[in-house]
């Protein structure tokens, strides 16, 4: 009756039955003639233990309602039949005791005491994740038109669990599929991936086996740069097997290794934990030695982890100042070369001890020769900005400081222009710096920077000027400057978003004694924006418009 009703169902259904039957027959088996054996009874032992949770793990399996359609089941009951087969005849060598060896025994004895572990922990993970649910489709979809689109979930599920049960070349057979899966369809994949499967490839990292540590980080790189999956990557401890790899891995395992870290250090708490988990040198070395792509990551990396002022000083004594500008002069992406200027610049920040350090390794030289490229980089000006107080103005002008000063203003990004504006900011302290600042060209470039999108480019530029302004010369040369007053009353605007109002009063105050300028600020409505700063407390408005307003009266008067 029973082969009857067999005969009936599918194929698979048959198999995993007759499987689950025949261990179900094995186990008592297994358990008498374990116990009956003499020798190695500690060894002995423990298989027994193992032995005695095997139908629990069978019932678990069977009851549940997927059993009979998920290939992984009859293959998990596959291996737990064989390990009860080798159970019992290595149980029947001990009792006729003709076994090879003592030794040879015994080290068979740990083999299966160690199978048996793995069919346990497979049987409970098969349970515990739910893939056997997941990775099977209900019968009652398999005419619909939604078995097109939940089949590939399953399988890549299913897939997926192959990673964690089973011996290790089980789970690279299912690593090199899901590799070839994600070559098609990675977006499918990331959508099914769970904290579980991001577990399992994690371990993998530290597999002997280096085919499997490439195969495996390909996979993690895909992860990391996706920006899905970063918390769980970290926190199942994906740091320190990324930064093994980066120190001693082939050369794809370093690549694919720092380019999980750029992506993961991104975050100041990831980047703090790279830091204490010894990340910092080996990332320095590929910047030393690797390859243009490797070379960039790291940089990269470096760069973000440079942006936690509290790691900078760790940087620092690793040796990242001199790294840093070596990629500037000869690294061989322009990539490079960005990120090494912008670790720079977050290194120079706030620290005057990391400034001297910079300038002490050649730094400043670098970074000016660095912005003699078409596109002057945002990051190199703030850099340049940052060490500029730490420097006499003498060495500044023998370094070509204020032509590329104007390269940029010409050249650069609006934040380039605004770093560059900030940089002259800085330097104005004498008035013969102002004079030299005045004559290399600055002056028309500020005056249209005054025209900017962004209120703070606007908010710098004013700022330049006014201080620039004190300077007789200069001062007439912003009056000639046709767009000038124009800019700057536009600056006056009394609304709180506008922070350039007070150096716009400052610089319109200085030109205010010609008579030319001062008609154009009456003529573009510098009064009504004076009187509502007047109100404001504005420094200097209240001043401007009385002198502004006296001007008026005097033309009326003449008029008449």
């Amino acid at each position: 009756m029973v082969e009857e009703r067999l005969q009936e169902v599918s194929v698979d259904t048959k198999s995993a039955e007759s499987w689950l039957s025949c261990a179900q027959d094995l186990v008592p088996v297994a358990l008498e003639k374990a116990r009956e054996v003499k020798g190695f009874l500690g060894r002995w032992k423990m298989i027994i233990s193992k032995l005695e949770q095997v139908p629990l793990r069978l019932s678990d399996l069977s009851s549940h309602p997927c059993f009979l359609k998920n290939a992984l089941c009859k293959e998990q009951l596959q291996a737990v039949t064989k390990s009860l087969k080798e159970s019992i005849e290595l149980a029947d060598l001990c009792l006729k005791e003709k076994y090879e060896g003592k030794l040879q025994m015994q080290s068979d004895l740990d083999a299966l005491s160690g199978k048996l572990d793995l069919n346990l922990r497979d049987c409970g993970l098969l349970i515990k994740t739910g893939v056997l649910g997941e990775a099977t489709l209900p019968s009652a979809l398999a005419s619909s038109s939604s078995e097109a689109e939940g089949a590939p979930n399953c399988n890549i599920r299913e897939l997926l669990a192959r990673l964690q049960i089973g011996h290790l070349e089980a789970k690279q057979r299912a690593l090199d599929s899901l590799v070839e899966v994600m070559k098609e369809d990675e977006k499918t994949v990331l959508a099914v991936m769970g904290r579980s499967n991001i577990s399992a490839l994690v371990q993998l990292l530290t597999a002997t086996s280096p085919r499997i540590r490439e195969k495996t980080i390909t996979v993690i790189c895909s992860l990391a740069e996706s920006g899905s999956c970063e918390n769980w990557l970290v926190s199942e401890g994906v740091l320190p097997p990324l930064i093994r790899l980066v120190e001693s891995g082939s050369a794809v395992g370093k690549e694919k290794a720092t380019i999980s870290l750029q992506r993961l250090s991104m975050s100041a708490d990831t980047a703090r934990s790279i830091v204490g988990h010894g990340g910092v040198r080996p990332l320095i070395e590929i910047c030393r030695t690797g390859d243009s792509v490797s070379q960039a990551a790291a940089a990269s990396t470096l760069k973000n982890l440079s942006a936690v002022p509290e790691v900078r000083q760790i940087l620092a004594e690793e040796g990242i100042v001199r790294v840093m500008i070596n990629l500037l002069d000869c690294g061989i992406l322009l990539g490079s070369k960005e990120y090494a200027a912008e670790c720079l610049q977050n290194l120079t920040s706030i620290n005057d001890n990391l400034r001297r350090n910079v300038i002490s390794e050649g730094g400043l030289r670098s970074l000016l020769a660095y912005l003699d490229g078409p596109l002057p980089q945002e990051s190199a000006v703030g850099a340049i900005r940052n060490l500029v107080g730490s420097v006499s103005l003498e060495v500044l002008i023998s370094l070509g400081f204020l032509p590329r000063l104007v390269h940029v203003l010409k050249s650069g990004s609006l934040g380039a222009q605004q770093a560059a504006a900030s940089a002259i900011c800085r330097v104005c302290s004498s008035n013969d710096m102002k004079k030299m600042v005045g004559e290399s060209g600055c002056i028309p470039l500020l005056v249209k920077m005054l025209e900017a999108k962004t209120n703070s480019a606007r908010e710098v530029a004013a700022q330049a000027l006014a201080s620039l302004i004190s300077i007789l010369q200069n001062c007439r040369e912003i009056k000639r400057d046709d767009k000038s007053v124009t800019n700057l009353v536009q600056l006056l605007d009394p609304s709180l978003h506008n922070t350039a109002k007070k150096y716009a009063v400052c610089c319109l105050s200085s030109i205010s004694s010609s008579k030319k300028c001062k008609k154009l600020m009456i003529s573009y409505g510098a009064i009504g924006y004076l009187k509502k700063l007047t109100e404001m407390d504005i420094p200097g408005a209240k001043k401007l418009l009385e002198r502004l307003e006296r001007g008026k009266l005097r033309s009326l008067f003449s008029r008449k």
